[in-house]
């Protein structure tokens, strides 16, 4: 893949909020977890956990949580991408904390572009309330829940979001 092709790819992901209700097969779960083990981590502690959920029941119970998005109840599965803080405070104290949030957000990163490259649709969603996701999943105290990934097979919008020019975001040697 070229630098073209794979602008041309980053560019054709998009989140989805509609899927069919076609399961993913274990495959293709194996698959989108296995890049993400390939994401880069701090001191390469790898300081994410995901949970992934695909029992009905517990998908709606997650979309309650995530503020009633019919979206995570709908998509036939769920990656509840969670930091890891234990992991990385070990070597890194406190400021391990701001390393476990980067590398699960760079793992559920890498979890949407797998998904994309493999025809499959995702959303990120970070509006959730936290604590019910903990308690329902059962989450140790040291396991931060960052994203709930939703994952599935389902069509692009037909119209794009508009983006910020690159200028906008873009400071050179200072502000």
């Amino acid at each position: 893949m070229n630098s073209s092709e794979f602008l041309r790819f980053l560019k054709g992901r998009s989140s989805v909020r509609e899927y069919r209700a076609e399961p993913l097969d274990g495959e293709e779960i194996e698959y989108i977890l296995s890049c993400a083990r390939t994401a880069p981590s701090a001191g390469n502690r790898e300081a994410w956990d995901v949970v992934v959920v695909t029992d009905e029941d517990m998908r709606l119970e997650l979309s309650l949580a995530a503020l009633e998005q019919p979206h995570v109840r709908d998509a036939p599965a769920v990656f509840v991408v969670c930091a890891n803080y234990i992991r990385s405070m070990s070597q890194y104290g406190e400021r391990g904390i701001l390393y476990a949030v980067q590398d699960a957000t760079i793992a559920a990163t890498y979890m949407m572009l797998a998904a994309h490259a493999t025809g499959l649709r995702s959303c990120w969603t970070g509006a959730f309330r936290e604590e019910e996701v903990r308690e329902l999943l059962e989450l140790p105290q040291h396991v931060r829940p960052i994203a709930l990934l939703t994952v599935g097979k389902g069509q692009p919008p037909q119209e794009r979001t508009g983006r910020i020019a690159l200028e906008e975001h873009v400071h050179r040697e200072i502000w």
